[in-house]
């Protein structure tokens, strides 16, 4: 009972605005009490108030020469509120997706998707998902439970430019055919049957789209090219490569 109370407190000191502006403030640039509460155009009664709370809360402390930091509680707390922030600003495309498929890990780490962009127009974002591949001057990787796009041109337009490729779809999806001799040595196939995701990937841009409730893949997704973005796509594909299935 006494650690649902504590949390309880923690939510709460949270759900305050000038509370939360105060701790991210912090958290960019340690400062005196009279300069955030400048920053942020609070009064200093209530900058001073909502301190005294956040310290007593453990999130920040005041130092000897009378600036305030963060403690690592208090950062390890800010970083979780972006998820929670992140899930509530697009709580109508989360109640009709499924997460909850996805790796714990990314789970967790589900707020670094929070500087991208949903777009929830499906031709667009199929026509977006050509474009990024077509621009790729490093790599390209793609996969997910449904059908690949169409963009074998937009290899062969990138050949010259040497961009490698990585596909990861159902094995029903893996062409019979043998490729040609130069799409062969820059593509690369792997087969996973059950994977709850879409994604397009390249050195610059990533966009990502997840099963609906049902079960079944929609293009509703993110697209963005923020690198902690880009990072936390990547690495999904790649824990899904990894148990990937090569192609013979």
């Amino acid at each position: 009972m006494e650690n649902q109370e504590r949390i309880e407190r923690l939510y709460f000191e949270l759900a305050s605005e000038s509370r939360l502006g105060i701790l991210r403030e912090i958290n960019r640039q340690e400062g005196k009490m009279r300069e955030i509460a400048r920053k942020l155009d609070l009064t200093t009664t209530e900058t001073f108030r909502q301190l005294q709370r956040l310290n007593e809360a453990l999130l920040v402390q005041k130092q000897p020469d009378g600036n305030y930091t963060i403690t690592e509680y208090g950062r390890f707390v800010l970083q979780l509120s972006a998820s929670f922030e992140f899930i509530h600003k697009n709580r109508q495309f989360f109640s009709q997706h499924e997460f909850r498929r996805l790796p714990y890990q990314f789970l967790n780490r589900i707020g670094e998707l929070s500087q991208a962009t949903l777009k929830t127009d499906m031709m667009e974002n199929i026509n977006t998902a050509e474009r990024i591949t077509r621009e790729a001057d490093q790599y390209m990787w793609g996969g997910g439970a449904e059908q690949p796009l169409n963009i074998g041109p937009a290899v062969q337009e990138n050949l010259p430019k040497g961009v490698k490729y990585k596909w990861l779809f159902p094995e029903r999806f893996i062409p019979k055919q043998p490729l040609s001799p130069e799409v062969s040595r820059v593509v690369e196939w792997r087969s996973f049957e059950d994977m709850p995701v879409n994604i397009v990937l390249t050195e610059k841009e990533a966009g990502i789209s997840f099963s609906l409730t049902g079960g079944k893949v929609d293009y509703v997704g993110f697209i963005g090219k923020d690198p902690v973005f880009l990072n936390w796509v990547k690495d999904l594909f790649l824990y899904y490569w990894e148990k990937g299935k090569r192609a013979s």
